[in-house]
């Protein structure tokens, strides 16, 4: 197999237009703030931006500086001279402003989302919440900052922990996404039950829409649970089937992301009530190798019962993903193997990898076994 270069901060190719940029929040709680107040005025009576939400109404995304920008060079300066090096050459260069990276375009949908929201629900907190999260010391921040202002991103929550774990802070945040470019940090995250997933990307990034928010799954480890993989992994592709078929009313236990799906369908029914369904700003997308008449009817029967709308659902019956995905073109794709990850990076998706489930134990073994 092709080896690819699959490092988070590789270069990102196109640039992607300015938005406007509104708050971030979501949750089933009512707002506290009224409509008259949405924007404050400082002392000089000049309006700033909207009010932040309760984290705990908010449908929280953290992002890590290594994952939202590309910070390539300022990695190496660390690795080859050391943290002190590192921090003066972030000093020296803060006012230089860093370039996107690959969670960027996922992050300005986001907000373009959130624009879309305050539009008909004025009064709501629920809405998305971006928290930058970083290992850097905070003399490193001002560069952050001035860096989300060029761009016009509208991130007031930060998280500088100086080189130790997030982990406990993404949990104060009600954390219901973490992207990171440490997979070790993305394992701790899923351990603590943090949907969590390892961002890639690659040079040949696909153009993605500017208005609406596009997001796609894998099913097995992903929204559900490994069961079904176990039983492939175990016995074969003929005993998968039959197990499929003799647990068609089962429902399958729920995956690391199935929480964030919830999130986005709560956001996405909001639009629905004001009449917004066909041109809603979210869709999402289930993208599996099962195959529909064998064992497609036990994940769908499973969202129904979850009460989850998927807005499409392909089941590929084992075709290569990276096709389909990019005529989806999503912000993001989350998959489970490294495989269908670098099957999606080669066709220019922005693919993030959930390190969960029986798949990554038989990943470990092969890369065991490379040069053997």
């Amino acid at each position: 197999m092709v080896k690819m270069n699959l490092d988070p901060l590789q270069v990102m190719s196109g640039q992607v237009k300015e938005l406007k940029v509104s708050p971030s929040s979501n949750g089933d709680s009512r707002g506290s703030w009224e409509e008259k107040d949405e924007f404050d005025q400082d002392h000089l009576g000049l309006t700033t931006k909207p009010k932040l939400p309760k984290p705990e109404n908010a449908v929280t995304i953290a992002v890590s500086s290594r994952v939202l920008f590309r910070t390539e060079r300022e990695q190496e300066v660390y690795l080859q001279k050391g943290v002190e090096e590192y921090l003066r050459y972030q000093i020296e260069h803060e006012n230089e402003p860093f370039a996107p990276g690959p969670a960027f375009p996922f992050v300005k949908a986001l907000e373009a989302v959130n624009t879309r929201l305050r539009e008909l629900y004025p009064q709501s907190e629920e809405l998305f919440d971006i928290v930058l999260v970083t290992y850097n010391h905070a003399h490193v921040g001002i560069r952050l900052i001035n860096t989300i202002n060029h761009h016009n991103l509208f991130i007031e929550r930060f998280c500088m922990t100086g080189g130790s774990s997030p982990i406990g802070y993404l949990k104060a945040w009600h954390t219901n996404l973490y992207l990171s470019a440490d997979a070790d940090k993305v394992r701790e995250a899923l351990a603590e039950g943090i949907a969590a997933a390892t961002m890639f990307m690659t040079e040949n990034l696909t153009e993605v829409s500017e208005s609406q928010l596009r997001v796609a799954f894998d099913g097995d480890a992903v929204l559900f649970s490994d069961e079904s993989e176990r039983i492939f992994k175990a016995h074969g592709l003929d005993k998968f089937f039959e197990h499929e078929r003799d647990n068609e009313d089962t429902l399958l236990d729920h995956g690391p992301l199935k929480g964030f799906l919830e999130a986005l369908g709560k956001l996405q029914k909001k639009f629905y009530a004001k009449g917004h369904r066909l041109d809603c700003p979210i869709r999402t997308f289930l993208v599996t190798a099962r195959s529909a008449a064998s064992s497609g009817i036990r994940a769908l029967k499973t969202l129904r019962a979850w009460g989850l709308e998927i807005d499409e659902a392909l089941f590929l019956a084992g075709a290569p993903k990276g096709p389909m995905l990019e005529k989806i073109r999503p912000h993001i794709y989350f998959d489970d193997q490294m495989f269908h990850v670098e099957g999606a990076a080669e066709m220019g998706t922005v693919a993030a990898h959930v390190p969960y489930g029986i798949a990554q134990k038989h990943n470990l073994k092969q890369n065991s076994n490379v040069g053997k």
